[in-house]
């Protein structure tokens, strides 16, 4: 396999069978510009003989890493330690490619580094593919970001809460994505939200495609981001909502609509975890929700005053019955419209 790719493909994969096959095969358009890490995370099933069988089938494009178990996070950084790619792009074994996206954002990434052109970050559109859903959300930037053009963070727009460049969305140079220390814990979810919010104050140069790259497959029952398993992983979620908060000083990014932006982020992150605690509705759960804020308002003042002068700040101030059934209303209105989970 040449060490010249243009993009590195990691796919972290944990007992997988059901749909490895079905997210490699997305990625096999281009044995010149692409790599396909496929991480097998201490699999217990027979995921780490497909991998190695599609390994063998696609040498050129397909290796494999077994390791043992670290989770999703862990195996990321495994395959970030060992691509090769100018460019960087977590496919969950579970998702898929649009080809034909996938193919224009490959001609894209090879037609500007032959003149020497670089991005730290490309951005492309992404469809939640919800089981029993005939009709598939699209998350588009077309309203927030120039299209198909260089662009720093002063050309942004306002992004709506359902807007946050996700996992999903991004691709980052590899090198920087490297540069910037980024760690993720193990044996944790949810690190996703980590991946891509850590790198943006590094960022500087971006370029948006308005293509439906990423299939993101959801509604199952079996998914960490599924309501339930969300409530019961609701101590991952606040570690990782703790890591985000404790990550940068938004007062010294310089640039102010890219403050603006990482404080909206927080601001969600709040937001969810705060809404989970709500619903779980126990004493353990609501003291969980104080020390949250409280953790916030001790490490990031700023940001803590911001969010209190909005609608979920007010309600979080109320302290009664009203405000937590407003928070936990509104997160349901915002499920329903996107179908996030």
């Amino acid at each position: 396999m040449s060490d010249n790719k243009i993009l590195t493909v990691v796919i972290p994969s944990y007992n997988s069978q059901e749909y490895l096959e079905r997210a490699v095969k997305t990625t096999l358009i281009n044995a010149d510009d692409i790599e396909v890490i496929i991480v097998d995370d201490g699999s217990t099933d027979n995921t780490p003989q497909l991998a190695d069988d599609l390994a063998k089938k696609y040498q050129n494009i397909v290796r494999v890493i077994h390791k043992e178990n670290g989770g999703h996070g862990d195996a990321v950084m495994t395959g970030l330690k060992n691509a090769k790619g100018m460019y960087f792009k977590v496919l969950d074994s579970d998702d898929w490619f649009n080809t034909k996206a996938l193919n224009a954002i490959l001609v894209f990434l090879r037609a500007n580094s032959k003149v020497g052109e670089q991005f730290d970050m490309v951005i492309s559109d992404y469809v939640y593919d919800k089981v029993g859903k005939k009709k598939k959300k699209r998350v588009s930037y077309r309203d927030v970001m120039p299209v198909r053009t260089s662009f720093e963070w002063n050309s942004i727009g306002t992004f709506k809460p359902w807007q946050n460049i996700l996992m999903h969305s991004v691709i980052y140079r590899t090198k920087l994505l490297r540069d910037t220390g980024i760690e993720l814990p193990k044996h944790t979810f949810y690190v996703d939200n980590i991946y891509v919010y850590h790198p943006l104050p590094y960022v500087k140069r971006m370029y948006y495609l308005d293509v439906d790259l990423y299939h993101y497959f959801i509604g199952r029952d079996d998914q960490s981001v599924s309501e339930d398993n969300m409530m019961k992983r609701i101590d991952q979620q606040l570690l990782v909502t703790r890591l985000m908060i404790e990550d940068h000083q938004l007062r010294t990014i310089e640039n102010k609509k890219l403050r603006n932006y990482m404080s909206s982020y927080l601001s969600v992150m709040m937001a969810v975890s705060t809404s989970f605690l709500l619903k779980i509705n126990t004493e353990e759960s609501l003291a969980k929700r104080d020390e949250l804020w409280d953790f916030l308002k001790t490490k990031h003042h700023g940001q803590y005053r911001y969010i209190m002068h909005t609608l979920l700040g007010k309600c979080v101030k109320m302290r009664s019955w009203l405000g937590r059934k407003i928070i936990v209303i509104g997160y349901t209105i915002a499920q329903k419209k996107m179908g996030f989970n």
